[in-house]
């Protein structure tokens, strides 16, 4: 299903951006987990809009409700529905869009694919639709967090051209990230970002940027080659969030101008087992952790929507001047942060829960 994602936990999203509600259904999570609303709002409030001069003006509480699957706080193991209501929604901004395509958006392919669209807002193509990944993603962080210490931090580490530098991975936290307006932690790189997208903002057009994660003391063996690699399913994920158009892990497209005697992560003992002296490999061989902490990058356009006049035609091919209304991102990477955890978590919990599967069924060797 194009919704649903995992194996032995599985989420599957619904809603669009200005229907009555948006949400997720978690199945596979354990029973016994303490959870209640506040569990998950902590992310869903760093991902709403809303919550700074720099994001869209659309103003959403974003309050999540558990619909089944807790009793007296307690996951019970059965499916975990949550729900959140649109409420600031206001599809009549988006009138003069219905017969003119916006040009980068999902509006024409959405329309060739189904032969029909939501045309207020985006649809499922809108990032009101990461509300169902948030919330599900809190959940598996806190399974994760709690159960097997597997920590995952998410910042931005680009907007344009401006570059984050001085960013230490083995101790950033999501305290210091927050601490940002743009959530980058390197304070100098923040001023620049921050007078960049003001600067958008205030003339109506957008720019992209980077987004980098972590994931921290993540234990060696999870992976399912050959097609269900670790990186494999981290692209898949990252890449579905919205407005992605890159991925690396480890060294990315930067190793691919070292030589092997430069790129290699040479093994040596750390405690009970063998760790590297680089991470090169970005925590990954062979498309299974190795030990080391997952790096990851993830690259976002600019918003396609923009309020700037733009030359381009309708439905019909006739030509059209289209200028977008509605409140939009003039920049997604500071609220693309949770996000970013949040499919990290998914993707983490799945393939602990696949990996703890073979051991269980492992002959003794």
């Amino acid at each position: 299903m194009s919704s649903s994602f995992g194996t032995l936990f599985r989420v599957s999203s619904y809603g669009e951006s200005h229907c009555k509600a948006v949400g997720v259904v978690i199945d596979g999570c354990p029973p016994g987990l303490d959870l209640v609303e506040k569990d998950i709002q902590s992310q869903l409030d760093r991902r709403r809009p809303g919550q700074s001069k720099l994001t869209t003006d659309r103003q959403e509480a974003d309050q999540v409700t558990i619909l089944s699957g807790t009793e007296n706080g307690r996951t019970l193991g059965t499916p975990i529905a949550l729900q959140v209501a649109n409420k600031d929604h206001r599809p009549g901004d988006y009138g003069n869009m219905r017969d003119i395509p916006r040009p980068s958006h999902a509006d024409y392919t959405y329309q060739m694919k189904y032969g029909i669209r939501a045309s207020s807002g985006g649809g499922r193509s809108s990032a009101r639709e990461t509300i169902g990944t948030v919330a599900s993603g809190a959940v598996a962080a806190k399974v994760l967090k709690e159960k097997y210490d597997i920590d995952i931090v998410a910042w931005v580490s680009s907007v344009g051209e401006i570059e984050a530098t001085g960013i230490n991975t083995e101790i950033i936290s999501s305290a210091e990230v927050d601490q940002s307006i743009v959530r980058c932690p390197d304070s100098n790189a923040t001023a620049k970002m921050t007078t960049l997208v003001t600067e958008l903002k205030d003339i109506g057009d957008s720019i992209g940027g980077t987004v980098s994660c972590v994931i921290r003391n993540i234990p060696p063996g999870l992976g399912e080659p050959t097609y269900e690699k670790l990186e494999a399913k981290l692209a898949q994920a990252m890449l579905a969030i919205p407005a992605t158009k890159g991925f690396e892990v480890g060294s990315g497209f930067a190793g691919t101008r070292l030589r092997g005697s430069q790129h290699n992560d040479p093994f040596v003992k750390k405690g009970d087992r063998l760790g590297t002296v680089t991470n090169n490999s970005g925590g990954i061989q062979g498309g299974i952790s190795n030990g080391e902490p997952v790096l990851l990058r993830i690259g976002f356009k600019p918003p396609a929507t923009i309020s700037l006049a733009q030359n381009t035609v309708d439905f019909s091919g006739a030509d059209a001047v289209l200028e977008a209304k509605g409140r939009h991102d003039p920049c997604v990477v500071p609220r693309a942060v949770p996000i970013v955890e949040s499919m990290a978590a998914l993707v983490i919990l799945d393939m602990v829960f696949l990996q703890e599967a073979r051991k269980a069924l492992q002959f003794t060797i």
